[in-house]
Protein backbone atom coordinates (compact mmCIF):
# COMPACT_ATOMS: atom_id res chain seq x y z
CA UNK A 1 0.00 0.00 0.00
CA UNK A 2 1.41 3.24 -0.87
CA UNK A 3 0.27 6.29 0.59
CA UNK A 4 -1.13 9.27 -1.51
CA UNK A 5 0.35 11.89 0.97
CA UNK A 6 3.90 12.09 2.55
CA UNK A 7 4.26 12.46 6.71
CA UNK A 8 7.20 14.62 8.63
CA UNK A 9 8.31 14.61 11.90
CA UNK A 10 11.13 14.98 14.30
CA UNK A 11 12.34 11.21 15.05
CA UNK A 12 14.94 11.72 17.77
CA UNK A 13 14.94 12.93 21.08
CA UNK A 14 13.94 15.94 22.84
CA UNK A 15 15.10 19.40 21.88
CA UNK A 16 17.46 21.18 21.69
CA UNK A 17 19.92 18.27 21.38
CA UNK A 18 23.55 18.06 19.43
CA UNK A 19 21.56 16.78 16.30
CA UNK A 20 18.00 16.82 15.11
CA UNK A 21 16.95 13.66 12.26
CA UNK A 22 13.73 15.22 10.58
CA UNK A 23 12.44 11.97 8.76
CA UNK A 24 9.78 12.52 5.78
CA UNK A 25 8.02 9.38 4.28
CA UNK A 26 5.66 8.92 1.23
CA UNK A 27 5.56 10.35 -2.82
CA UNK A 28 6.53 13.90 -1.85
CA UNK A 29 10.19 13.01 -0.64
CA UNK A 30 12.30 12.98 -3.72
CA UNK A 31 10.69 16.69 -4.51
CA UNK A 32 11.53 17.71 -1.09
CA UNK A 33 14.58 16.91 -1.08
CA UNK A 34 15.43 18.47 -4.39
CA UNK A 35 14.05 21.59 -3.28
CA UNK A 36 15.39 22.19 0.03
CA UNK A 37 18.85 20.29 -0.53
CA UNK A 38 18.86 22.43 -3.91
CA UNK A 39 19.49 19.04 -5.89
CA UNK A 40 19.19 15.85 -5.56
CA UNK A 41 21.59 13.17 -3.32
CA UNK A 42 22.95 9.71 -4.06
CA UNK A 43 20.88 6.64 -2.53
CA UNK A 44 22.02 5.97 0.76
CA UNK A 45 25.13 8.36 0.98
CA UNK A 46 24.99 10.94 3.68
CA UNK A 47 25.39 13.74 1.64
CA UNK A 48 26.27 17.67 3.12
CA UNK A 49 24.35 20.20 1.85
CA UNK A 50 22.95 23.31 2.50
CA UNK A 51 19.34 23.68 3.66
CA UNK A 52 17.07 26.56 2.05
CA UNK A 53 13.56 27.78 2.88
CA UNK A 54 10.90 27.91 0.50
CA UNK A 55 12.17 31.93 0.36
CA UNK A 56 15.58 30.90 -0.79
CA UNK A 57 16.92 31.55 3.14
CA UNK A 58 19.03 29.20 4.64
CA UNK A 59 18.25 27.14 7.45
CA UNK A 60 21.09 24.93 8.30
CA UNK A 61 24.07 22.67 6.55
CA UNK A 62 23.09 19.63 7.67
CA UNK A 63 23.43 15.81 6.57
CA UNK A 64 20.94 14.46 3.44
CA UNK A 65 20.18 11.00 3.05
CA UNK A 66 17.71 9.36 0.82
CA UNK A 67 16.46 5.88 0.77
CA UNK A 68 14.27 5.21 -2.54
CA UNK A 69 11.42 2.66 -1.71
CA UNK A 70 10.50 -0.28 -1.35
CA UNK A 71 14.51 -0.94 0.30
CA UNK A 72 13.61 1.37 3.22
CA UNK A 73 11.76 1.60 6.72
CA UNK A 74 8.35 2.42 5.61
CA UNK A 75 8.62 0.68 1.85
CA UNK A 76 7.71 3.85 0.45
CA UNK A 77 10.35 6.81 -0.57
CA UNK A 78 12.25 7.61 2.92
CA UNK A 79 14.30 10.97 3.49
CA UNK A 80 16.05 12.11 6.88
CA UNK A 81 17.40 15.91 7.00
CA UNK A 82 20.50 15.65 9.98
CA UNK A 83 20.51 19.25 11.64
CA UNK A 84 21.88 21.04 14.67
CA UNK A 85 19.78 20.05 17.80
CA UNK A 86 17.90 23.87 18.29
CA UNK A 87 14.67 23.95 18.99
CA UNK A 88 13.97 26.98 15.81
CA UNK A 89 16.72 24.88 13.62
CA UNK A 90 14.19 21.92 13.87
CA UNK A 91 10.95 23.78 13.59
CA UNK A 92 12.00 26.00 11.03
CA UNK A 93 12.70 22.69 8.81
CA UNK A 94 9.66 21.05 9.98
CA UNK A 95 7.87 24.14 8.92
CA UNK A 96 9.36 24.29 5.57
CA UNK A 97 8.42 20.30 4.75
CA UNK A 98 4.81 20.53 6.27
CA UNK A 99 4.38 23.67 3.79
CA UNK A 100 5.01 21.52 0.59
CA UNK A 101 1.37 20.50 -1.15
CA UNK A 102 0.83 17.03 -0.03
CA UNK A 103 2.78 16.59 3.30
CA UNK A 104 1.60 16.54 6.59
CA UNK A 105 3.20 16.42 10.39
CA UNK A 106 3.07 12.53 11.08
CA UNK A 107 0.81 11.17 13.88
CA UNK A 108 2.02 9.20 16.84
CA UNK A 109 3.53 5.37 15.34
CA UNK A 110 2.62 6.46 11.59
CA UNK A 111 5.94 5.55 10.08
CA UNK A 112 5.95 2.39 11.75
CA UNK A 113 2.58 1.59 10.58
CA UNK A 114 3.45 2.32 7.12
CA UNK A 115 6.12 -0.13 7.59
CA UNK A 116 3.30 -2.58 8.45
CA UNK A 117 0.59 -1.85 5.76
CA UNK A 118 3.64 -2.34 3.19
CA UNK A 119 4.84 -5.79 4.33
CA UNK A 120 8.16 -4.46 5.92
CA UNK A 121 7.47 -5.92 9.72
CA UNK A 122 4.29 -7.93 10.66
CA UNK A 123 2.44 -6.78 14.09
CA UNK A 124 4.99 -8.87 16.49
CA UNK A 125 7.95 -6.76 15.08
CA UNK A 126 5.61 -3.62 15.26
CA UNK A 127 5.06 -4.03 19.13
CA UNK A 128 9.23 -5.24 19.58
CA UNK A 129 9.92 -1.84 17.74
CA UNK A 130 8.04 -0.18 20.36
CA UNK A 131 9.54 -2.41 23.28
CA UNK A 132 12.82 -1.39 22.07
CA UNK A 133 12.30 2.03 21.46
CA UNK A 134 11.03 2.46 25.27
CA UNK A 135 13.22 -0.51 26.69
CA UNK A 136 15.42 0.72 30.19
CA UNK A 137 17.20 -2.26 30.81
CA UNK A 138 19.77 -4.92 29.37
CA UNK A 139 17.21 -7.56 29.66
CA UNK A 140 14.46 -5.15 27.90
CA UNK A 141 16.86 -4.56 25.36
CA UNK A 142 17.20 -7.81 24.70
CA UNK A 143 14.28 -9.42 24.77
CA UNK A 144 12.94 -6.57 22.26
CA UNK A 145 15.61 -7.12 19.68
CA UNK A 146 15.21 -11.34 19.68
CA UNK A 147 11.22 -10.56 18.89
CA UNK A 148 12.13 -7.29 16.65
CA UNK A 149 14.48 -9.74 14.52
CA UNK A 150 11.53 -12.02 14.01
CA UNK A 151 11.75 -14.73 16.44
CA UNK A 152 8.65 -14.80 18.47
CA UNK A 153 7.03 -14.13 15.23
CA UNK A 154 9.03 -17.25 13.33
CA UNK A 155 7.15 -19.22 16.33
CA UNK A 156 3.60 -18.01 15.43
CA UNK A 157 3.82 -18.66 11.65
CA UNK A 158 5.60 -22.17 12.27
CA UNK A 159 2.51 -23.10 14.48
CA UNK A 160 0.38 -21.90 11.84
CA UNK A 161 1.68 -23.45 9.43
CA UNK A 162 1.89 -27.01 10.86
CA UNK A 163 -2.18 -26.62 11.73
CA UNK A 164 -2.83 -25.49 8.14
CA UNK A 165 -1.05 -28.49 6.83
CA UNK A 166 -2.56 -30.50 9.18
CA UNK A 167 -6.11 -28.93 8.27
CA UNK A 168 -5.26 -29.74 4.28
CA UNK A 169 -4.31 -33.64 5.11
CA UNK A 170 -7.66 -33.98 7.45
CA UNK A 171 -9.78 -32.63 4.45
CA UNK A 172 -7.60 -34.51 2.12
CA UNK A 173 -8.23 -37.96 3.95
CA UNK A 174 -12.33 -37.05 3.62
CA UNK A 175 -12.31 -35.70 0.35
CA UNK A 176 -10.02 -37.83 -1.37
CA UNK A 177 -9.62 -40.86 0.62
CA UNK A 178 -9.71 -43.38 -2.21
CA UNK A 179 -7.22 -41.56 -4.32
CA UNK A 180 -3.50 -43.50 -4.00
CA UNK A 181 -1.47 -40.14 -3.23
CA UNK A 182 -3.73 -39.56 -0.36
CA UNK A 183 -2.17 -40.87 2.48
CA UNK A 184 -4.40 -43.75 4.05
CA UNK A 185 -5.39 -42.87 7.75
CA UNK A 186 -3.06 -39.62 8.13
CA UNK A 187 -5.25 -38.81 11.23
CA UNK A 188 -2.99 -39.99 13.56
CA UNK A 189 0.20 -38.71 12.88
CA UNK A 190 -2.23 -35.27 12.57
CA UNK A 191 -3.97 -35.60 16.16
CA UNK A 192 -0.24 -36.41 17.26
CA UNK A 193 0.65 -33.38 16.04
CA UNK A 194 -1.97 -31.46 17.10
CA UNK A 195 -1.36 -33.03 21.05
CA UNK A 196 2.15 -32.17 21.33
CA UNK A 197 1.44 -28.38 19.69
CA UNK A 198 -1.01 -28.11 22.75
CA UNK A 199 2.07 -28.63 25.00
CA UNK A 200 4.25 -26.43 23.50
CA UNK A 201 1.57 -23.40 23.91
CA UNK A 202 0.84 -24.36 26.86
CA UNK A 203 4.51 -23.67 28.07
CA UNK A 204 5.01 -20.78 26.36
CA UNK A 205 1.93 -19.54 27.66
CA UNK A 206 3.69 -20.27 31.16
CA UNK A 207 6.36 -18.12 30.37
CA UNK A 208 4.21 -15.06 30.10
CA UNK A 209 4.87 -13.86 33.74
CA UNK A 210 8.65 -13.85 32.70
CA UNK A 211 7.96 -11.67 29.81
CA UNK A 212 5.85 -9.07 32.35
CA UNK A 213 8.91 -9.15 35.09
CA UNK A 214 11.57 -8.09 31.86
CA UNK A 215 9.05 -5.27 30.92
CA UNK A 216 7.53 -4.27 33.56
CA UNK A 217 9.92 -5.27 36.61
CA UNK A 218 10.43 -8.00 39.39
CA UNK A 219 8.27 -6.83 42.03
CA UNK A 220 9.75 -6.37 45.66
CA UNK A 221 7.46 -5.67 48.59
CA UNK A 222 8.67 -4.18 51.76
CA UNK A 223 6.66 -5.30 54.40
CA UNK A 224 6.76 -5.12 58.78
CA UNK A 225 5.27 -3.74 61.94
CA UNK A 226 5.68 0.24 62.37
CA UNK A 227 9.30 1.34 62.78
CA UNK A 228 10.91 -1.94 61.58
CA UNK A 229 12.93 0.30 59.04
CA UNK A 230 10.83 -0.48 56.10
CA UNK A 231 10.92 3.48 54.89
CA UNK A 232 15.05 3.49 56.00
CA UNK A 233 15.89 0.76 53.71
CA UNK A 234 13.70 1.06 51.10
CA UNK A 235 15.60 4.68 50.69
CA UNK A 236 19.23 2.89 51.10
CA UNK A 237 17.87 0.71 48.13
CA UNK A 238 16.83 4.12 46.20
CA UNK A 239 20.35 5.73 47.28
CA UNK A 240 17.65 8.77 47.80
CA UNK A 241 15.26 9.93 50.69
CA UNK A 242 12.63 8.97 48.75
CA UNK A 243 10.38 8.06 51.96
CA UNK A 244 9.77 10.32 55.38
CA UNK A 245 11.67 8.30 58.17
CA UNK A 246 10.48 9.26 61.69
CA UNK A 247 10.38 7.63 64.94
CA UNK A 248 6.56 8.04 65.02
CA UNK A 249 4.28 5.18 64.20
CA UNK A 250 2.37 4.74 61.17
CA UNK A 251 4.50 7.72 59.05
CA UNK A 252 4.02 5.86 55.17
CA UNK A 253 0.37 5.61 54.60
CA UNK A 254 0.74 5.23 51.42
CA UNK A 255 2.95 3.14 48.52
CA UNK A 256 5.84 4.06 47.45
CA UNK A 257 8.06 2.18 44.61
CA UNK A 258 11.11 2.77 42.94
CA UNK A 259 12.40 1.39 40.19
CA UNK A 260 15.93 -0.09 40.46
CA UNK A 261 18.48 -1.63 37.66
CA UNK A 262 20.41 -4.89 38.73
CA UNK A 263 22.11 -6.17 36.76
CA UNK A 264 20.26 -5.15 33.37
CA UNK A 265 16.81 -6.53 35.31
CA UNK A 266 13.89 -3.70 36.02
CA UNK A 267 13.39 -4.34 39.52
CA UNK A 268 10.20 -2.53 41.43
CA UNK A 269 11.10 -1.98 44.83
CA UNK A 270 7.51 -0.76 47.53
CA UNK A 271 7.56 0.50 50.91
CA UNK A 272 4.44 0.07 52.78
CA UNK A 273 2.54 1.01 55.58
CA UNK A 274 3.61 -0.83 58.54
CA UNK A 275 1.47 -3.75 59.69
CA UNK A 276 -0.36 -3.45 63.28
CA UNK A 277 -3.62 -4.31 65.45
CA UNK A 278 -6.18 -1.30 65.86
CA UNK A 279 -4.74 1.33 63.26
CA UNK A 280 -6.87 4.99 62.54
CA UNK A 281 -9.01 4.73 59.61
CA UNK A 282 -6.32 6.41 57.13
CA UNK A 283 -3.87 3.99 58.18
CA UNK A 284 -5.83 1.09 58.10
CA UNK A 285 -6.18 2.18 54.14
CA UNK A 286 -2.81 1.98 53.86
CA UNK A 287 -2.23 -2.04 55.49
CA UNK A 288 -4.74 -3.03 53.23
CA UNK A 289 -3.15 -1.81 50.38
CA UNK A 290 0.28 -3.04 51.79
CA UNK A 291 -1.06 -6.79 52.29
CA UNK A 292 -3.07 -6.60 48.61
CA UNK A 293 0.57 -5.29 47.36
CA UNK A 294 2.24 -8.42 48.99
CA UNK A 295 -0.32 -10.66 47.84
CA UNK A 296 0.98 -9.81 44.51
CA UNK A 297 4.80 -9.99 44.46
CA UNK A 298 7.67 -11.91 43.60
CA UNK A 299 9.09 -11.26 46.39
CA UNK A 300 8.33 -9.83 49.68
CA UNK A 301 11.21 -8.59 52.35
CA UNK A 302 9.87 -9.38 55.96
CA UNK A 303 11.73 -6.58 58.10
CA UNK A 304 11.86 -7.24 62.05
CA UNK A 305 13.55 -4.75 64.18
CA UNK A 306 15.96 -6.61 66.11
CA UNK A 307 15.76 -4.39 69.05
CA UNK A 308 12.05 -4.89 69.36
CA UNK A 309 11.24 -7.47 67.38
CA UNK A 310 7.16 -7.51 66.22
CA UNK A 311 5.28 -9.84 64.79
CA UNK A 312 3.24 -9.15 62.09
CA UNK A 313 1.08 -12.22 61.50
CA UNK A 314 -0.31 -14.21 58.64
CA UNK A 315 0.66 -12.27 55.68
CA UNK A 316 -1.23 -13.18 52.16
CA UNK A 317 2.05 -13.61 50.51
CA UNK A 318 2.00 -15.74 47.48
CA UNK A 319 5.60 -15.66 46.22
CA UNK A 320 8.89 -16.13 48.94
CA UNK A 321 9.72 -14.30 51.75
CA UNK A 322 13.06 -13.26 52.88
CA UNK A 323 13.05 -12.16 56.33
CA UNK A 324 15.27 -9.62 57.38
CA UNK A 325 16.52 -8.59 60.58
CA UNK A 326 17.14 -4.79 60.69
CA UNK A 327 18.96 -2.07 63.07
CA UNK A 328 22.01 -4.76 63.42
CA UNK A 329 24.39 -1.83 64.43
CA UNK A 330 22.28 -1.51 67.71
CA UNK A 331 23.55 -4.88 68.64
CA UNK A 332 26.06 -6.71 69.62
CA UNK A 333 27.24 -10.10 68.65
CA UNK A 334 25.29 -12.14 66.45
CA UNK A 335 21.81 -11.78 67.09
CA UNK A 336 20.36 -14.47 64.14
CA UNK A 337 21.02 -17.71 65.20
CA UNK A 338 19.73 -19.10 61.61
CA UNK A 339 16.28 -16.80 62.49
CA UNK A 340 16.80 -14.55 59.52
CA UNK A 341 17.68 -15.08 55.81
CA UNK A 342 20.12 -11.86 56.45
CA UNK A 343 20.23 -8.82 58.96
CA UNK A 344 21.17 -5.17 57.78
CA UNK A 345 21.77 -2.04 59.17
CA UNK A 346 20.76 1.32 56.68
CA UNK A 347 23.06 3.45 59.36
CA UNK A 348 26.00 1.34 58.40
CA UNK A 349 25.44 -0.65 55.17
CA UNK A 350 26.14 -3.90 56.42
CA UNK A 351 24.23 -6.45 54.52
CA UNK A 352 22.80 -4.63 51.71
CA UNK A 353 25.11 -5.44 48.90
CA UNK A 354 24.37 -8.79 50.12
CA UNK A 355 20.65 -8.13 50.20
CA UNK A 356 20.78 -6.13 46.47
CA UNK A 357 22.73 -9.25 45.41
CA UNK A 358 20.31 -12.15 46.74
CA UNK A 359 17.24 -9.70 45.13
CA UNK A 360 19.26 -9.17 41.83
CA UNK A 361 19.90 -13.22 41.63
CA UNK A 362 16.07 -13.91 42.62
CA UNK A 363 15.18 -11.22 39.61
CA UNK A 364 17.36 -13.00 36.85
CA UNK A 365 16.34 -16.76 37.80
CA UNK A 366 12.28 -15.45 37.58
CA UNK A 367 13.13 -14.45 33.98
CA UNK A 368 14.88 -17.22 33.14
CA UNK A 369 17.20 -18.22 29.69
CA UNK A 370 18.11 -15.00 27.78
CA UNK A 371 17.03 -16.94 24.49
CA UNK A 372 13.81 -17.88 25.63
CA UNK A 373 11.72 -17.23 23.03
CA UNK A 374 8.45 -15.57 24.94
CA UNK A 375 4.74 -13.95 24.80
CA UNK A 376 5.47 -10.31 25.34
CA UNK A 377 1.80 -9.02 24.78
CA UNK A 378 -1.60 -10.01 27.10
CA UNK A 379 -2.91 -9.73 23.42
CA UNK A 380 -0.30 -12.87 22.71
CA UNK A 381 -1.64 -14.84 25.15
CA UNK A 382 -5.31 -14.44 24.76
CA UNK A 383 -5.27 -15.83 21.35
CA UNK A 384 -3.00 -18.41 22.37
CA UNK A 385 -4.86 -19.23 24.61
CA UNK A 386 -8.43 -19.42 22.33
CA UNK A 387 -6.12 -21.30 20.15
CA UNK A 388 -5.07 -23.83 22.29
CA UNK A 389 -8.65 -24.21 23.18
CA UNK A 390 -9.82 -24.93 19.84
CA UNK A 391 -7.08 -27.58 19.23
CA UNK A 392 -7.93 -29.07 22.75
CA UNK A 393 -11.62 -29.30 21.19
CA UNK A 394 -10.94 -30.36 17.66
CA UNK A 395 -8.31 -33.12 19.48
CA UNK A 396 -11.17 -35.19 21.88
CA UNK A 397 -14.09 -34.21 19.62
CA UNK A 398 -13.82 -37.53 17.65
CA UNK A 399 -17.73 -38.25 17.92
CA UNK A 400 -18.42 -34.86 16.40
CA UNK A 401 -16.53 -36.00 12.53
CA UNK A 402 -13.44 -34.37 10.80
CA UNK A 403 -15.25 -31.87 9.24
CA UNK A 404 -15.88 -29.90 12.42
CA UNK A 405 -12.36 -31.03 13.78
CA UNK A 406 -10.63 -29.65 10.81
CA UNK A 407 -12.82 -26.73 11.15
CA UNK A 408 -11.65 -26.23 14.83
CA UNK A 409 -8.13 -26.31 13.37
CA UNK A 410 -8.85 -23.51 11.27
CA UNK A 411 -10.10 -21.35 13.84
CA UNK A 412 -6.76 -22.14 15.51
CA UNK A 413 -4.73 -21.25 12.67
CA UNK A 414 -6.79 -17.91 12.47
CA UNK A 415 -6.07 -16.88 16.03
CA UNK A 416 -2.32 -17.36 15.53
CA UNK A 417 -2.59 -15.25 12.24
CA UNK A 418 -4.27 -12.45 14.17
CA UNK A 419 -1.36 -12.29 16.54
CA UNK A 420 1.62 -11.46 13.66
CA UNK A 421 -1.28 -9.40 11.71
CA UNK A 422 -1.79 -11.64 8.86
CA UNK A 423 -5.55 -11.97 9.16
CA UNK A 424 -8.23 -9.60 10.82
CA UNK A 425 -6.54 -7.32 12.77
CA UNK A 426 -7.55 -4.21 11.36
CA UNK A 427 -9.54 -2.43 14.94
CA UNK A 428 -6.21 -3.28 16.88
CA UNK A 429 -4.46 -0.59 14.63
CA UNK A 430 -5.02 2.54 16.15
CA UNK A 431 -4.61 1.03 20.07
CA UNK A 432 -1.22 -0.43 18.97
CA UNK A 433 0.81 2.34 16.79
CA UNK A 434 -1.09 5.02 19.28
CA UNK A 435 1.29 4.08 22.10
CA UNK A 436 4.59 5.00 19.57
CA UNK A 437 6.07 8.35 19.72
CA UNK A 438 5.68 10.70 16.99
CA UNK A 439 8.51 10.30 14.30
CA UNK A 440 8.41 6.39 14.91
Amino acid sequence: MISDDSIVALSSGRLPAGIAVIRISGPKTRFVVETIAGGMVRDRVATLRKLRADDGSLIDNGLVLFFPGPASFTGEDVAEFHVHGGRAVAGRILETIAGFDGVRHAEPGEFTRRAFLNGKLDLVETEALADLVNAETEAQRRFAVQNAEGAQSALYLGWRRRLIHARAMIEAEIDFSDEEDVPGSVSDTVWSNVRAMIDEISRHIDGFHAAEIIRDGFEVVILGAPNAGKSSLFNALARREAAIVTDEPGTTRDLLEVVLDLNGVRVRVTDTAGLREAPGKVEAIGIEKARAKAHTADLVLLLEDLTNPVAVGATPVNGPVLKIGSKVDLLKGDPTAGAYDATISTVEGTGLAELLAEIGARAAAAIGDAGDILPSRLRHVELLSETRRFLTSALSGQERGQELRAEELRLAADRLGRIVGAVDVEDLLDVIFSQFCIGK
